[in-house]
């Protein structure tokens, strides 16, 4: 690969695509596929009780990190953002990253490029770069598949195997729940932290598996756990944190790693909180002695079907190990697809209710989607299943299927996948409600632990349940009292509990923040009937960076 002419000299501009996001617009946003994670794919359904948040695009930060050449990150800009910055500052370098949704934003993007920055060379990375003759549907200059640091540097003339520099990201930003923007400050969430990415696993459907080489393939950045613990070491005193959220599509099938992390961590008397995506087989490679003292307290784990033939199911009781999760403290956020090849109109409503009665945390509904790159699309095109009508916007696992499924139709699964939400809300109570729940169980197993750091970690935790978390109970049980009185005696019960446990505190909140956080709760949930919608902010970050060059 050539290198550019200017190497380590060139200005580099790395933006994600333009805004606003949740909303239906000619350029591939849907008002369906807000930038909103957990209220799109996990608690959609729960109204104000919707845990909202925004999560910054790490790649582009992480890219930035890593070069030595004059960088600018541009993140979630509007229109206006994008043209005034090509404008106001010449750019060698200018590279998009995106997912496939979006595609028709990228197209844009290269547009506006070609027109305002004329002499700039334009990159394409993320899951966009997936879609089949890609290079046809945009003006871009390189299209980038795969990891993108070493590829930066490459093309800087930079070494592209050089150690990978962590920097500082805020896990989620803008967090709100209840009609309540919960205030920001440092230390106050979690900082996320990728060890590596791919995954060895390799699930058909996966889009990440599929980006970073197919099933077996992965890139460690981190290969050892004093590296990691390093790292992780750096972030705390930068942030101020005590929580990760580890950006690993399984972290703990590497037991070797996360066990030298845990050594570390003892020797160093760490009381980090790790919040982990995990396979329900690499679990059971742990006792929950290991899992607790190694901090983790919520991990993503895939509950794909109770016929699923996935190896990473193969053997593993996973509603006992959700239940033993949950006991020790450890929240779960469940993972279910919804159209799996065997599923019919016949059998799907009891694998909804399956995946309900392993009683997470919180649960994500997904769509079976074949999605450009993928295993699942490579075999479901050569059997001429693939729905060639379908925009790519609204390919996105939370719409309706972009393929012909043997029993159930495209609008039907729609109708599925909206009432595997509503059901879970329905048997579960609201995400809030279940969490507040199981850090209570962790907190009574284990406030009187031998380890220090544990019992600050479940000290910490229980702070929040037994103030503002428990004026957010009073308000659940209050409100479900008149829709959902078996949920609401739940929520009561534990709020009960809580009160016992911690009496002055608790029932003040209860009593003073309860009422305001069930004004605002109301509040919220009449903007959101009115159809109200949230953006993230633009952010711009500039490195290496010469106000006159």
């Amino acid at each position: 690969m050539d290198t550019h002419s200017k190497g380590s000299r060139a200005r580099v501009l790395l933006t994600s695509v333009f805004g606003p996001y949740a909303q239906d617009d000619s350029f591939g946003s849907r008002s369906i596929n807000p930038m909103e994670l957990y209220h799109n794919q996990v608690t959609r359904a729960q109204g104000s009780f919707s845990i909202r948040m925004f999560h910054r695009s790490w790649g582009i930060m992480m890219i930035q990190e890593n070069i030595s050449a004059p960088c600018t990150v541009l993140d979630f800009p509007r229109r206006q953002d994008l043209e005034r910055e090509l404008m106001r500052n010449q750019y060698d370098i200018v590279g998009i990253s995106s997912i496939i949704v979006n595609v028709g934003k990228v197209r844009e993007m290269c547009r506006m490029i070609r027109q305002l920055s004329p002499k700039s060379v334009i990159v394409v990375g993320g899951h966009v770069t997936s879609i089949p003759n890609l290079d046809e549907m945009i003006d871009a200059d390189h299209i980038v598949r795969g990891e993108g640091i070493s590829w930066m540097r490459r093309y800087l003339g930079e070494d592209p195997s050089a150690p990978i520099r962590h920097p500082p990201i805020v896990s989620g930003l803008q967090t709100r729940v209840m009609g309540i923007r919960v205030p920001e400050r440092k230390g106050g969430t979690a900082a996320t932290v990728i060890p590596s990415v791919g995954c060895p696993i390799g699930c058909n459907f996966c889009t990440t598996s599929a980006f970073f080489g197919g099933k077996g393939k992965f890139v460690n950045f981190y290969q050892s756990g004093d590296e990691l613990f390093e790292v992780m070491c750096k972030i705390e005193a930068e942030l101020r944190v005590h929580s990760f959220f580890v950006m690993d599509e399984n972290f703990l099938l590497y037991r070797q790693r996360a066990l030298r992390l845990l050594e570390r961590m003892k020797r160093a008397g760490k009381s980090w909180e790790l919040s982990v995506f995990s396979s329900a087989n690499a679990i059971r490679k742990y006792s929950m002695q290991e899992l607790v003292e190694l901090g983790v307290s919520w991990v993503w784990l895939g509950l794909e079907s109770l016929r699923s033939t996935y190896s990473k199911l193969q053997g593993a009781d996973t509603k006992q190990l959700t239940r033993d999760l949950r006991e020790n403290g450890i929240r779960v956020q469940g993972s279910t697809i919804i159209g799996l090849e065997h599923h019919t109109p016949q059998n799907l409503p009891d694998e909804i209710e399956d995946a309900v009665d392993h009683h997470t945390d919180f649960h994500q509904f997904m769509l079976y989607t074949p999605a450009p790159g993928t295993q699942l699309h490579g075999q479901l095109a050569a059997e001429g299943r693939i729905l060639e009508d379908i925009d790519p916007a609204d390919v996105h696992g939370q719409f309706k299927f972009n393929f012909r499924h043997a029993t159930i139709s495209r609008d039907d699964s729609k109708t599925f996948l909206d009432w595997a939400f509503r059901r879970d809300f329905e048997v579960n109570g609201p995400s809030l409600f279940r969490m507040c729940d199981t850090i209570f169980k962790g907190w009574q197993r284990y406030k009187d632990y031998p380890d220090q750091r544990v019992r600050e970690r479940f000290a910490r935790q229980i702070r929040k349940v037994s103030s503002a978390y428990n004026a957010a109970l009073w308000v659940m049980e209050h409100e479900l009292k008149r829709v959902n009185r078996h949920v609401s005696e739940q929520i009561h019960s534990l709020r009960v509990q809580i009160e016992e446990e911690f009496p002055v505190v608790a029932r003040l909140a209860a009593s003073l923040l309860g009422p305001v956080m069930l004004w605002t709760s109301r509040r919220e949930e009449q903007r959101l009937a009115a159809g109200h919608t949230y953006e993230p902010p633009t952010i711009l970050e500039r490195r290496n960076w010469l106000a006159t060059f």
